[in-house]
C-alpha cells in the first residue's frame, strides 16, 4: 500500500456531481488497489452526502496528507473549511465557487511540493467561480497554469490507448480556423510529440488531422492542407519526428483507435472531443500537458440537474483516477521538462 502513488482528488463544485463521483470512486476497493486517494474540499459536503445517500462510509477530515488513513470504508479529506452550511444542490453559488477554487489551489500546492503524485479534478461551475470573484479564467486548466506559473500548456485526451491533442482549444470555430497557421501547427506537433515521449511512448507515431472535408480534396474544399498543414508536417519529419498527415478527420481517429498511431493532433476543440466522447464518453480522460505537475480530469460538467440524487455515474472519475495512477511514475520528470514559468 505504501508503494502506491498518492492522488489528490478535488471535489469540484460542492453542489454539483463532483462530491458524489469522488466519494464513490474513493470508496471502491479497486481504487485502493491502484493508488492512495485523498479528497480535497470541505468535509461537511461529503458528510451530508453520506447521510443523504445512506452510505456506510466514514468521512475522515484531516489537516495534512500525513494524517490520511487510506483505509477501506474511510474517505480521507483535506478539510478546507470554506463551506460551513448545507448549500442547495444544483444551484450556482459563490460560496461553492470559492470552495472549488480553494480545492484546486490546495491540491496544486501539494503536487508542487511533492506531497502528492498527481491531481485529479472534478467538474467546476465557471459561473460560480466568477460569482465568487476568485478567478476570471475560462476553466481549471487556465487556473492551474496560473498557479504553476505556466503559459504553454494544452489538453491531451486519453481514450482506449489513443492520445488526442489539440492545436487550438477554447476558441470560436472562426477564430480556431484563423489560428491554423504553419507556425502554430509546427509548435503543436512538437508539443504533442514531446508529451507522447514524456508519458512513456517509445518512438511515437503521430497523425495530424485535416481541417477540411476529405482532407481538402486537393484544394477544392480549401487549401489549408496544402499551404499550411502539409508543410508543417514535412518540417517535423525533416526534424526526425514520425509524423504523418494531414489525414481526413472522419477516419484518422478511428485509425488511431485501431492502433495505427499513438497520438492524433486535432485542429480544434470539437474535432477531437466529438470523436473521443462518441467512442467512449466515460472512458475519455483529460490530461493537462505542459505543467510541472500531473493533472487528470473527468471530461464532463457539474450536471446540476442530477446533483445530490445519487444517480451520477462515477465511471469518468474512475477512469481519471486510473489514468493518474498509471501516469504517476512519469510525474517526477515533469518539472524538468515543463519547468514552472516556462
Amino acid at each position: 500500500m505504501s508503494d502506491l502513488p498518492i492522488l489528490a482528488v478535488t471535489l469540484g463544485d460542492p453542489v454539483g456531481v463532483g462530491p458524489e463521483i469522488t466519494l464513490k470512486t474513493l470508496a471502491e476497493p479497486e481504487s485502493l488497489q491502484m493508488a492512495r486517494g485523498v479528497a480535497v474540499g470541505d468535509a461537511i459536503v461529503l458528510e451530508r452526502l453520506v447521510r443523504h445517500l445512506g452510505l456506510h462510509l466514514e468521512v475522515n477530515p484531516i489537516a495534512t496528507v500525513a494524517d490520511a488513513r487510506f483505509t477501506t470504508g474511510v474517505i480521507d479529506i483535506l478539510n478546507l473549511g470554506v463551506v460551513r452550511e448545507d448549500l442547495p444542490w444544483g444551484e450556482v453559488n459563490p460560496t461553492a465557487g470559492a470552495a472549488a477554487v480553494g480545492a484546486i489551489e490546495v491540491a496544486t500546492r501539494l503536487a508542487l511540493a511533492g506531497e502528492v503524485d498527481a491531481v485529479v479534478t472534478s467538474p467546476i461551475s465557471k459561473e460560480a467561480i466568477w460569482a465568487a470573484g476568485g478567478s476570471q479564467h475560462l476553466g481549471q486548466t487556465e487556473l492551474l497554469g496560473e498557479l504553476t506559473g505556466s503559459t504553454r500548456y494544452n489538453t491531451m485526451f486519453w481514450v482506449s490507448g489513443l492520445k488526442i491533442f489539440f492545436a487550438t482549444r477554447h476558441l470560436s470555430l472562426r477564430e480556431a480556423i484563423d489560428r491554423v497557421t504553419r507556425e502554430n501547427i509546427e509548435y503543436a506537433i512538437r508539443e504533442a510529440y514531446t508529451a507522447l515521449e514524456v508519458f512513456g511512448t517509445e518512438k511515437p507515431r503521430l497523425a495530424v488531422a485535416a481541417l477540411n472535408p476529405h482532407g481538402g480534396e486537393g484544394g477544392r474544399f480549401g487549401d489549408e492542407e496544402i499551404v499550411v498543414i502539409a508543410p508543417a508536417v514535412a518540417a517535423a519529419r525533416a526534424a526526425g519526428l514520425d509524423v504523418v498527415g494531414p489525414l481526413p478527420a472522419d477516419s484518422v481517429f478511428h485509425q488511431g483507435i485501431q492502433g495505427q498511431f499513438d497520438g492524433v493532433l486535432a485542429l480544434y476543440h470539437d474535432q477531437g472531443h466529438i470523436a473521443s466522447k462518441t467512442y467512449d464518453f466515460e472512458g475519455t480522460v483529460s490530461v493537462t500537458v505542459g505543467l510541472p505537475i500531473l493533472r487528470t480530469s473527468v471530461d464532463h460538467g457539474t450536471e446540476f440537474d442530477i446533483a445530490g440524487t445519487g444517480r451520477a455515474s462515477h465511471g469518468t472519475m474512475v477512469a481519471a483516477f486510473k489514468a493518474a495512477a498509471a501516469l504517476a511514475p512519469y510525474a517526477r520528470k515533469l518539472p524538468s521538462i515543463y519547468p514552472p514559468g516556462r
